[in-house]
């Protein structure tokens, strides 16, 4: 059996995926065409903030907050008119989650190249909570 690295795996996605730059992602937001959804774990938005206005979902519930069926659905992810934007720390979760969400049928998802450390470097609006 051949095991794939996590790269491996991030490097399949980003050819299966929509990738955004920071600058890109911010514009969407700013347009309201897009939904930045910060995927990091409780403890990476306690310590660095999020983007003002994004959504938190973390990577662990992602999928289960995404789909209208589940028990646990966030309605904050079902506009269809929106596309959700997901960044991670650096852009390597944020991918897989994408490719996830693209496999479960959702059409209107991206992730941001970079992640929140684009973000920042892009003078996004950062809060902390």
């Amino acid at each position: 059996m051949t095991i794939k690295s996590v790269e491996q795996l991030v490097a399949i996605a980003n050819k299966q995926i929509v990738t955004l730059s920071a600058q890109q992602a911010l514009k969407k937001q700013k347009l309201d065409e897009a939904v930045l959804v910060d995927i990091r774990d409780i403890r990476e938005l306690n310590k660095s903030g999020k983007v003002k206005g994004a959504e938190h979902a973390p990577r662990g519930m992602l999928e289960f907050w995404f789909d209208p069926s589940c028990e646990y659905h966030r309605p904050c992810f079902s506009n269809k008119d929106k596309t959700y934007i997901l960044y991670c720390a650096l852009g390597w979760r944020s991918a897989l989650a994408a490719k996830s969400l693209q496999d479960m049928g959702f059409e209107n998802i991206a992730h941001v190249q970079g992640g929140f450390a684009g973000l920042v470097e892009a003078n996004a609006n950062i809060f902390t909570k």
